[in-house]
């Protein structure tokens, strides 16, 4: 599940953190009240832990916070609005983001190989609040999909992207949902 909406919207938030407004902590407990899991795995960044919290409260399963569900690191561009990055160093990270990373950044690799761990460790019904750049690596590792096709993908704040996972065989994508 992506967290709800920040305080801080339409900007590249990726180390840069903010608390979620109260819409966006309801949001994200309604959602996650109707989904059956033994466990929640967090990123440990405000936004996405005080909705695995509140998301606790409807479930009441352990919360356990994994900084590898982090969104990726926009370096110089963290906490920036797209209109106030270099038009043309965005649009080269936009087609590739390994290639040409944010200034000061983190490779999209690197956040590719930070889920795959994250995921290979997953080994129950479990709820995973993350941000909108894990949840396309997730999409990349298990489904194989390339740059081109994850950007393709709507992640609203506190959707719920459903995947299952079985040991050894890469995973197989379920579903997608709001």
């Amino acid at each position: 599940m992506r967290h709800g909406t920040p305080t801080l919207t339409g900007r590249l938030l990726g180390r840069t953190d903010c608390p979620v407004t109260d819409d966006g902590l309801t949001a994200c407990r309604t959602a996650a009240a109707r989904l059956d899991v033994e466990a929640i795995h967090t990123s440990d960044l405000i936004r996405a832990h005080a909705c695995a919290n509140a998301a606790a409260t409807a479930l009441t399963v352990p919360v356990h916070v994994d900084p590898r569900w982090r969104e990726l690191d926009f370096g110089e561009w963290d906490g920036r609005a797209p209109a106030d990055c270099d038009s043309e160093a965005l649009a080269s990270f936009w087609a590739d983001p390994d290639a040409c990373p944010p200034p000061g950044g983190e490779r999209w690799s690197a956040l590719l190989a930070r889920v795959t761990e994250a995921l290979a460790q997953i080994d129950r019904p479990t709820l995973v609040m993350t941000h909108g750049g894990a949840m396309r690596a997730a999409l990349a590792v298990i489904g194989g999909l390339d740059t081109r096709q994850i950007w393709a993908f709507d992640l609203p704040y506190a959707c719920i992207l459903s995947l299952n996972l079985w040991p050894g065989t890469g995973g197989q994508i379920i579903g997608l949902s709001r």
